[in-house]
């Protein structure tokens, strides 16, 4: 009987594991951002995005409570709590108003600044800034970022802290031995749902260049 217990919790436990690596990088299979590398060296690129609009809210307090509440507006906004506006037909001036569902990119982006953080998704491609369903939570700013160029490094394991720090000390020393000069605060970026395994996950510590024209 012990034996038959043993084979049916490591059963268990495989098709848990294999759940994982299968749903990990489904659910991570959405549209990311658009951008070129323009130089590409181990864990480190240089990157030029295109123009994109981002959806942001700014929460205070500590990283982790601060981040799973500005995720859950920002997840509210996209599923449906907004507001958008079409014309009943092409001469009538009345107006329809309802919601509509925006679906999920990646990455979700975060930033801190003396205390508060900044968090923000990428809103999908097909949306401009008239098109895009209004927020209804006054707290969610929509905004037009134009191109910029990053310099950035990759990295995989838990989202943690020491983690962050470690791989952003790195690219500290990456871009002080190249010479690059940025400026802002470090943007970090996760790209995973959470049940993503620790080494299938993409994690990314970005800093911007101070002027493209010249990188």
């Amino acid at each position: 009987m012990m034996k038959i217990k043993w084979v049916i919790i490591l059963s268990i436990l495989s098709i848990v594991l294999l759940t994982c690596l299968m749903v990990g990088p489904l659910m991570s299979n959405v549209e990311q951002p658009n951008y070129q590398v323009i130089k590409s060296e181990q864990d480190f690129d240089i990157r030029e995005y295109i123009p994109m609009i981002t959806a942001e809210v700014k929460v205070q307090g500590e990283r982790d409570e601060a981040i799973g509440k500005g995720f859950r507006i920002l997840a509210d906004y996209i599923f449906g709590n907004n507001t958008i506006q079409q014309k009943i037909t092409m001469t009538a001036s009345a107006e329809h108003i309802s919601n509509e569902k925006i679906a999920m990119t990646a990455p979700v982006q975060q930033q801190s600044q003396n205390g508060i953080w900044k968090i923000s998704f990428v809103m999908p491609s097909k949306y401009q800034m008239h098109t895009l369903p209004k927020p209804n939570n006054v707290s969610v700013m929509i905004n037009q970022v134009p191109k910029k160029r990053y310099v950035v490094t990759k990295f995989s394991g838990w989202n943690s802290n020491e983690n962050i720090e470690q791989h952003e000390k790195l690219l500290m020393k990456y871009i002080k031995e190249n010479h690059i000069k940025t400026f802002g605060l470090p943007t970090y970026a996760f790209y995973n749902p959470p049940w993503t395994l620790p080494f299938m996950r993409r994690n990314e510590v970005m800093f911007e260049i101070e002027n493209i024209s010249k990188n």
